[in-house]
């Protein structure tokens, strides 16, 4: 982990920091294979919400961006002359947000999806009036249980909807699949592609995601591009399931011990409002680099408690680096990132450029 150590005394706590050199090296890694796939990659920015670091994806060899809301789009194309294809892959609801969405719709290649008619409706309503119809996917369930329309032949039935609808243009099949979910997805997809070609309408693009498994999507080879998010950072979410190791975590976060009160106990200036409460699954809320002894077990939230099966050997005033156990929404609870890396000198101070966003 090459972050410069000997900067990091001069950085308050606590601090978010990201090592564009190791997110370099995550982006290249899943391109190579997805080029190698024939697979076009589409990375979800809710991730690291940069302008920059999707600049980075997109001079690497992705097509364009995955977004999770309008918000965010719009804050990724403010920053970004670069940034010119988006997927919104979120149903999109409200009268506000479809005037954002058209505006959108106005400066970049654009597509969202839907799983039923009453967004289908809607998003018809607004566009039927514009000068170029909107691109809408069918967002199927192949087994994650979100969002989706549960069979291929509800896929088929809202595909015909969309074609038919006033606006609209039928863009595709999309998907979030559960880890290891790739012949769930071949099922699925090769299914209701079949079921709409069959009608005579196109399937132009059939998209799927997810970072645990982006190595063997090609193993579900109806999928025409992949959408991988947490990949450029990994976590020890990532780590724990094999994905990575250590070192290939760009993002971690530095804090400072502000009290010792037991040989095996020590309390961080990070919490819940920091590394955030998410388990995925996992014992404990990150880890300690270099001490695997160490473990968070728990959070408040300004504070962290770091215990020990033997002498803690720490000190007030101590700074420690976490990798949390989810990247994507530790970058959400910041306003600024401490940078390194890239041919930046020493360290850089990022804003967030596409945070704590609501419409």
């Amino acid at each position: 982990m090459p972050f410069p150590e000997t900067s990091l005394a001069t950085i308050d706590t606590p601090a978010v920091l990201v090592d564009l050199d190791i997110a370099r090296s995550n982006i290249a890694r899943f391109q190579a294979y997805a080029d190698a796939h024939g697979i076009a990659v589409r990375p979800h920015i809710k991730t690291h919400k940069l302008p920059a670091i999707a600049e980075m994806q997109l001079a690497a060899g992705a097509i364009g961006i995955t977004c999770q809301k309008v918000s965010e789009a719009e804050a990724m194309i403010a920053g970004s002359d670069a940034i010119r294809d988006v997927l919104i892959t979120y149903n999109i609801l409200g009268g506000e947000k479809l005037e954002h969405l058209k505006a959108l719709a106005k400066k970049v290649k654009l597509r969202v999806v839907a799983d039923n008619s009453t967004v289908v409706d809607g998003l018809s309503a607004a566009f039927a009036g514009e000068a170029a119809p909107l691109s809408v996917l069918v967002e199927c369930n192949t087994g994650a249980n979100r969002c989706g329309v549960a069979t291929p032949e509800e896929a088929d039935t809202l595909a015909a909807v969309i074609d038919a609808a006033p606006g609209l243009v039928f863009g595709g099949l999309m998907t979030y699949p559960p880890a290891g979910g790739e012949a769930g997805v071949e099922r699925f997809m090769g299914a209701a592609k079949e079921l709409i070609e069959a009608r005579g309408i196109a399937v132009p693009m059939i998209t799927s995601g997810g970072t645990p498994s982006m190595m063997h999507a090609a193993d579900a080879p109806v999928t025409t591009e992949y959408r991988p998010g947490t990949y450029v950072y990994n976590d020890r979410s990532l780590v724990s399931r094999g994905v990575c190791g250590w070192e290939d975590c760009a993002l971690t976060v530095l804090a400072t011990v502000v009290s010792v009160p037991a040989p095996d106990r020590a309390i961080i200036d990070a919490g819940s409002k920091t590394l955030t409460s998410d388990l995925l699954g996992l014992s404990g809320y990150g880890h300690v680099l270099g001490r695997d002894d160490i473990a968070i077990d728990q959070l408040s939230e300004e504070h962290g408690r770091l215990v020990s099966t033997g002498p803690i050997g720490l000190k007030v005033g101590d700074k420690l680096r976490i990798v949390p156990n989810h990247a994507c929404v530790v970058t959400n609870m910041v306003d600024t990132l401490k940078i390194t890396g890239a041919g930046h000198d020493g360290i850089e101070t990022w804003p967030v450029a596409a945070r704590g966003r609501i419409v």
